[in-house]
């Protein structure tokens, strides 16, 4: 039996729920995943940057249930402190905090100009200005952390819950496109050849579910 439940929704169009998966992979937690039906009006709201909250994923572990990504990471910290989800350096953990929460919180324009799909492919993607900015501010972050703490992750040898929030970023630097510099590209290649994000995307590749609104032509 498994050690906790994690509520996703679907695995093709859902960072947050990718987020999820991947902190607990990353802490070593036993779970079996619930999917939340795309035809229930929360999860649609969420995939479709509708809604201001988060509900999904949603960890049950215990007589616990958590749920916010970032909720989950800190709680994962906490409970598997072994996995090293948040650095053990006081300023190196306010740093990872506080880009967590940029992610968390910011990005808007890529999100929008981009919305994650794990099945699509747009070679040549023309990206627009606004979320062009987005993702010099991202890759920016890269850069600084890799060349600050060593890498080959953000944090230094070993991932994070930074890592965690990124990952899915990548996803959708692949699926349109994007031209990154080289330190960049080698982070996004090394990110989607982590092992839970190619469980993640395998599972989502052979997702039968579809969102018409997300499955648009460029």
């Amino acid at each position: 039996m498994a050690e906790a439940s994690l509520t996703v929704s679907s695995k093709n169009y859902s960072s947050w729920s990718l987020r999820g998966f991947l902190l607990c992979r990353m802490a070593g937690l036993d779970i079996a995943e619930r999917m939340a039906p795309l035809d229930d009006p929360a999860t649609r709201a969420e995939l479709l940057l509708l809604s201001p909250s988060f509900l999904v994923p949603c960890l049950e572990h215990g007589q616990v249930t958590v749920w916010d990504t970032l909720a989950i990471g800190e709680y994962l910290n906490e409970i598997k402190p072994q996995a090293n989800l948040l650095p053990a350096d006081p300023a190196a953990r306010a740093h990872c905090r506080a880009i967590c929460g940029e992610m968390h919180s910011g990005f808007a324009n890529l999100r929008s100009a981009l919305p994650m799909n794990l099945k699509a492919h747009h070679p040549g993607f023309k990206v627009w200005a606004g979320a062009q900015a987005d993702i010099e501010r991202v890759t920016a972050i890269w850069r600084a952390c890799l060349q600050r703490y060593g890498g080959p992750y953000l944090f230094g040898k070993t991932p994070t819950i930074a890592d965690a929030m990124y990952a899915p970023v990548c996803a959708r630097f692949a699926t349109y496109d994007v031209k990154l510099d080289p330190v960049s590209a080698a982070y996004r290649d090394l990110m989607l050849k982590f092992p839970a994000m190619l469980e993640w995307t395998a599972a989502a590749k052979s997702e039968p579910e579809e969102v018409e609104e997300l499955d648009v032509e460029f």
